[in-house]
């Protein structure tokens, strides 16, 4: 995480957006008089995002979980997909 103040970033926006998206750095931007801004990449943000909709939902996040305790117990079987045209 960087912590940036708001005149640096202006300067170098782009640097900055760069540096979020190529490195998935955070990048919190500070401001005098407080309300700092964080400033992350799209694809962070998207994964947040979706992170958020599965923890929400109990039953989808506990299905979640079993399916993992699965996998780790060695309960799974390979399948062949089905292309249909």
């Amino acid at each position: 995480m960087l912590a940036v103040n708001y005149t640096n970033v202006r300067k170098n926006f782009k640097d900055y957006c760069d540096i979020a998206n190529e490195d998935y750095e955070t990048i919190v931007v500070t401001r005098k008089h407080g309300g700092n801004v964080v400033m992350i990449s799209e694809a962070e943000y998207n994964n947040l995002m979706e992170n958020l909709f599965v923890r929400s939902n109990k039953k989808y996040y506990n299905e979640l979980l079993e399916s993992i305790e699965q996998i780790k117990e060695g309960k799974t079987q390979i399948r062949e997909l089905i292309e249909y045209e």
